[in-house]
């Protein structure tokens, strides 16, 4: 399934979409597979697999660490995407990472290995729509969307820029800074995706900080749906090993997927 054709079911049930992130490697890569099907099962529209790094400059303290682990344990690009090419998931994941790992890679063979791998789309955390031509032309040569974020702080210009590359969606930065969960939402998000709705019909999810079904609910009343990251990390890092960790993880999950329904 392409993001697009998951926003149009969406739309045709009247939802808003819940995008999870994850670490791939944490809490270790054998457990992908289970972490990944008990997020479907919970009811999550699109998963966003952070693809571990060295300096994950975007993400605050807790996507930090889960990366630092990951790395860690050995985990690396290639047996992240092993692991998915053996999987089917009935959802739209988006790889999310850093530029420097394509630019190793080489921009069209790792394209075309996300692909292989299942993928949807991506997002470069660290790669400009002004400096993105050649990624989004490997992408999209390769099938996959290219998702860029905006921030409360983006010119006039950068936001024009990025609502012309994006594509599946567009991830709007809730507030300055890096990445962790919060007790409430900025104020300023929905400024934000007033103004990038009134330049794309590509849809405007929000992330960073969201960590509760009220924050969900409150995001989803003016954005396509809510992006839940840090909360989701520090949550499988402490209790998917414990009995009924997964059980329990998915209750969660569900409820913070309820209140993306009108």
């Amino acid at each position: 399934m392409t993001i697009a054709e998951k926003f149009a079911q969406l739309r045709s049930r009247d939802e808003k979409a819940l995008i999870a992130f994850i670490t791939a490697g944490d809490p270790s890569l054998e457990d992908l597979p289970g972490i990944i099907s008990m997020l479907v099962e919970a009811g999550v529209d699109i998963l966003e697999i952070g693809v571990p790094f060295s300096d994950p400059i975007a993400d605050g303290p807790t996507i930090q660490a889960s990366s630092q682990r990951a790395l860690d344990r050995g985990v690396r690009p290639g047996a992240i995407l092993e692991t998915l090419k053996g999987m089917e998931v009935p959802i739209p994941i988006v790889l999310m990472g850093y530029y420097n790992t394509a630019h190793r890679r080489g921009l069209a063979a790792y394209a075309q290995e996300l692909r292989f791998a299942g993928a949807s789309g991506t997002i470069m955390c660290d790669l400009i729509p002004e400096e993105g031509d050649d990624w989004i032309a490997a992408s999209h040569s390769a099938g996959l969307d290219t998702v860029f974020l905006a921030a409360p702080t983006s010119t006039p210009d950068r936001v024009a820029q990025v609502c012309r590359v994006s594509t599946g969606f567009l991830y709007a930065v809730s507030r300055t800074g890096v990445t962790g969960a919060q007790s409430q939402t900025s104020s300023d998000a929905r400024g934000l995706v007033t103004s990038l709705k009134a330049m794309t019909e590509v849809p405007v999810c929000v992330g960073f900080g969201i960590s509760s079904p009220d924050q969900v609910r409150e995001v989803c009343e003016y954005a396509d749906g809510a992006v839940v990251g840090s909360w989701l990390v520090d949550l499988l890092a402490r209790e998917w090993k414990s009995g009924e960790g997964a059980a329990a993880i998915g209750a969660q999950v569900a409820a913070l997927k309820s209140a993306t329904r009108s």
